[in-house]
């Protein structure tokens, strides 16, 4: 009987890979986590995403198409050793890869046109180079809520049309190098140290708007940060001291940060009020302890 649901189910997914029009990919959000701040306008999968139970009472898309109501198999976690192709453990559509909740311990491989890749919620640990080597068409990953401990040095570095990268509530305590025409990028929730940043991490993302490091264990704010910058979030760190050059240039007193909107900083042990000439080329003052 299994024999024969496997069967149909088949037939009746292979039309929908192939024929469904394109969804509003533009619309999925990266969520910016302990803020009301949102990247992109809310969409129907993410209603439809939004407050799954794991108990069996409801299911998610991906996971209704993928079991047919089938109980005996809901128990066995998908991994990248699972026999089944990609695109019946997770949901392809027209470009788009949707593997949220479904236990899977390592990025499985993807099609070769995918552009859209959420794979929250999962057991993912590490990322490897081989990962992404023929996936050229990326322009959004979100791994926010896995366990990624490692992220292999060059594992985004072909990825030059990646726009959006989430790595938030994972255990990360250093950063990868990242493709330079990123304009999102959230780390909220690791485990980062300053040490675990290099100098120059940012400087080159000339496309960079929105910056999240908040709920780390930073000891001071990331040098050489893009003038692009929009928002920078860094609550919740160690963050101790700041100098003149952190946002500013001390030798050009007419230099503004046009771009710079919102900068957040509570919630660290800095008193903001000592280092007032550090604000000098800011539109607004930062969030957090003044007094």
């Amino acid at each position: 009987m299994k024999t024969l649901q496997t069967a149909v189910f088949l037939f009746v997914f292979v039309p929908l890979v192939n024929s469904a029009p394109p969804i509003q990919q533009e619309s999925l959000q990266f969520y910016e986590y302990d803020t009301d701040v949102t990247m992109g306008s809310q969409q129907d999968y993410e209603m439809q995403s939004k407050d799954i139970r794991k108990d069996g009472t409801n299911v998610s898309l991906d996971t209704s198409l993928r079991l047919q109501g089938d109980d005996g198999e809901r128990n066995v976690p998908p991994t990248k050793d699972t026999n089944l192709p990609t695109c019946l453990l997770c949901v392809c559509l027209s470009g788009s890869v949707y593997c949220e909740e479904i236990d899977i311990e390592a990025v499985p491989p993807l099609p070769k046109e995918t552009a859209y890749l959420y794979a929250r919620f999962n057991k993912i640990k590490r990322i490897a180079v081989s990962d992404f080597a023929d996936i050229t068409t990326l322009r959004r990953i979100d791994f926010s809520g896995n366990r990624i401990e490692e992220i292999e040095d060059g594992a985004f570095s072909k990825l030059l049309l990646l726009e959006e990268l989430s790595l938030a509530e994972n255990r990360l305590m250093k950063l990868p190098v990242l493709p330079p025409k990123l304009t999102t990028f959230n780390a909220n929730q690791n485990r980062i140290k300053s040490r675990g940043i290099k100098a120059n991490a940012f400087k080159k993302l000339t496309n960079l708007a929105y910056l999240y490091l908040g709920h780390n264990q930073l000891e001071s704010v990331p040098l050489n940060l893009p003038d692009s910058l929009r928002i920078l979030h860094l609550q919740h760190n160690n963050i101790t001291t700041i100098t003149d050059d952190t946002f500013c240039k001390s030798n050009n007193t007419r230099y503004i940060r046009t771009s710079m909107d919102e900068i957040r900083m509570e919630g660290n042990p800095i008193l903001l009020a000592k280092h007032v000439n550090a604000f000098n080329c800011l539109r607004t003052l930062p969030v957090g302890t003044y007094y």
